[in-house]
Protein backbone atom coordinates (compact mmCIF):
# COMPACT_ATOMS: atom_id res chain seq x y z
CA UNK A 1 0.00 0.00 0.00
CA UNK A 2 1.28 3.41 -0.64
CA UNK A 3 1.17 6.95 1.54
CA UNK A 4 -1.72 7.28 3.12
CA UNK A 5 -2.81 3.93 2.36
CA UNK A 6 -3.18 2.69 6.47
CA UNK A 7 -6.11 3.20 8.26
CA UNK A 8 -5.40 5.03 11.45
CA UNK A 9 -6.91 2.08 13.12
CA UNK A 10 -4.40 0.01 12.16
CA UNK A 11 -1.42 2.49 12.40
CA UNK A 12 -2.62 2.59 16.46
CA UNK A 13 -2.38 -1.40 16.44
CA UNK A 14 0.97 -1.07 15.18
CA UNK A 15 2.09 1.59 17.58
CA UNK A 16 0.30 -0.42 20.54
CA UNK A 17 1.88 -3.47 19.09
CA UNK A 18 5.46 -1.18 20.15
CA UNK A 19 4.40 0.21 22.88
CA UNK A 20 3.63 -3.62 24.26
CA UNK A 21 7.48 -4.06 23.58
CA UNK A 22 7.56 -5.69 20.60
CA UNK A 23 10.35 -5.04 18.37
CA UNK A 24 10.05 -2.79 15.48
CA UNK A 25 11.57 -5.25 13.22
CA UNK A 26 9.69 -8.29 14.14
CA UNK A 27 5.78 -6.19 13.88
CA UNK A 28 6.99 -4.79 10.39
CA UNK A 29 8.00 -8.23 9.39
CA UNK A 30 4.87 -9.72 10.76
CA UNK A 31 2.50 -7.18 9.15
CA UNK A 32 4.28 -6.99 6.03
CA UNK A 33 5.69 -2.98 5.99
CA UNK A 34 8.71 -1.36 6.11
CA UNK A 35 10.35 -0.45 9.61
CA UNK A 36 10.78 2.70 8.85
CA UNK A 37 7.11 3.03 8.81
CA UNK A 38 6.68 2.09 11.71
CA UNK A 39 9.58 4.57 13.38
CA UNK A 40 7.69 6.77 11.41
CA UNK A 41 4.76 6.43 13.10
CA UNK A 42 5.53 6.25 16.17
CA UNK A 43 7.71 9.64 15.88
CA UNK A 44 4.99 11.25 14.75
CA UNK A 45 2.84 9.92 17.30
CA UNK A 46 5.41 11.03 20.18
CA UNK A 47 5.16 14.72 18.69
CA UNK A 48 1.11 14.55 18.69
CA UNK A 49 1.42 13.71 22.07
CA UNK A 50 3.91 16.16 22.60
CA UNK A 51 6.76 14.60 23.54
CA UNK A 52 9.20 15.71 20.72
CA UNK A 53 9.32 18.68 18.46
CA UNK A 54 7.60 18.84 15.43
CA UNK A 55 4.61 19.22 13.82
CA UNK A 56 1.77 17.63 15.29
CA UNK A 57 -1.20 15.46 12.65
CA UNK A 58 -3.51 18.55 12.78
CA UNK A 59 -0.69 21.51 12.39
CA UNK A 60 0.97 19.83 9.48
CA UNK A 61 -2.72 19.45 7.72
CA UNK A 62 -3.23 22.52 8.30
CA UNK A 63 -0.44 23.69 6.48
CA UNK A 64 -0.99 21.34 3.82
CA UNK A 65 -4.31 22.89 3.22
CA UNK A 66 -3.06 26.28 3.35
CA UNK A 67 -0.48 25.86 0.77
CA UNK A 68 -3.01 24.09 -1.47
CA UNK A 69 -5.58 26.96 -0.80
CA UNK A 70 -2.39 30.08 -1.59
CA UNK A 71 -1.82 27.81 -5.26
CA UNK A 72 -5.54 27.99 -5.95
CA UNK A 73 -5.40 31.88 -5.14
CA UNK A 74 -2.32 32.65 -7.34
CA UNK A 75 -4.06 30.38 -10.04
Amino acid sequence: MGRRGYTAEFRQRVLDLVAAGRRVEDIARDLGISDQTVYSWRRQDQVDRGLESGLTTAERAELISARRRIRELED
